[in-house]
């Protein structure tokens, strides 16, 4: 299967022959015995390159993940042992990648430095469940996904807040009512979560009566929080990008009531190993609901 997914990357069974570093023979050979395998031809052989039959498509994805979970069984092995050795992939979305994971893996170095972590980032929780089931990364850190038929750990709280330059009317408050804010424009970002298929900021503008007027649209959330220092207009973002990575220079508001949804780690298989390791450390670094970090 990874010769055939070689082939398929590289569209040449030379170039992939390289890749791979086997003789071009020995990989039509292996190729010709998995078409046999399966039924059928999985690639055509085009005067210039190759390209996908049918079957070859329908065969793809699920030997995507068949190569992928070999990786995993593999890492996970030579992780078992107390987590030393190996590798970690995690795939998180991006305002946790950059608001909180940067001191989790500073702990994780310094606890297990034979254990090289790679770092897959996401930005929105559609894309980060669908790499995790195509078996991407090990394990992921964000929402809990509905139905999801693996293993899910409660790791934290996340909490949204809003932000405003020091100049702005609300700046000597810490906390304010979400009708207060009808009439101010919004920075809304591509990596705004989305709850029942709906917006967050359109549904929760909608519950009290008013629709957000947009200033400017952004695709990550650290920018977002950026125009709004600047006074472009009001963001929401999660507590952590605003207060631990980008939000020095503006005023964070709490929504009264406030807005809280929470986080976990899920994954296709229970952690083990390194992977387990990995959890406590970031369920440490990251109290549980109700508690307070020391």
């Amino acid at each position: 299967m990874e010769y055939f997914l070689t082939v398929v990357e590289e569209a040449s069974f030379t170039r992939a022959a390289e890749a791979l570093h086997v003789t071009q023979p020995a990989l039509s050979h292996q190729i010709k015995a998995l078409e046999r395998a399966v039924g059928g031809a999985l690639l055509e052989r085009m005067p210039r390159g190759v390209r996908l039959t049918p079957m070859g498509r329908a065969f793809r994805p699920h030997a995507e993940l068949a190569v992928r979970s070999a990786a995993q069984a593999r890492r996970a092995a030579r992780a078992a042992a107390g987590a030393e050795g190996g590798e970690l992939h995690v795939a998180a979305l991006h305002s946790i990648a950059v608001g909180v994971l940067p001191d989790v893996f500073a702990r994780w170095r310094a606890a297990h430095p034979r254990v090289l972590l790679h770092l897959h980032e996401y930005a929105t929780t559609e894309a980060l469940r669908e790499q995790v089931e195509r078996g991407t990364a090990d394990l992921a850190v964000g929402p809990a996904p509905d139905d999801w038929p693996g293993t899910v750990v409660p790791v934290g709280e996340e909490e949204l807040v809003l932000v405003v330059p020091f100049d702005d009317r609300l700046a000597g408050r810490t906390t304010v009512k979400l009708p207060e804010l009808a009439d101010r424009a919004w920075i809304r970002c591509a990596m705004e979560p989305v709850v029942h298929g709906e917006r967050f900021l359109d549904r929760a503008c909608g519950q009290v009566g008013f629709e957000p007027a947009t200033a400017v649209r952004t695709e990550h959330t650290s920018t977002a929080v950026r125009m709004a220092a600047a006074g472009v207009g009001v963001c929401v973002a999660p507590s952590h990008i605003v207060r631990g990575a980008v939000g020095e220079d503006c005023v964070v508001l709490t929504p009264d009531p406030p807005w809280k949804r929470a986080l976990t780690v899920y994954a296709r298989v229970p952690p083990t190993g390194a992977a387990e390791a990995f959890v406590d450390i970031l369920r440490e670094a990251w109290p549980s609901p109700g508690t307070t970090a020391g």
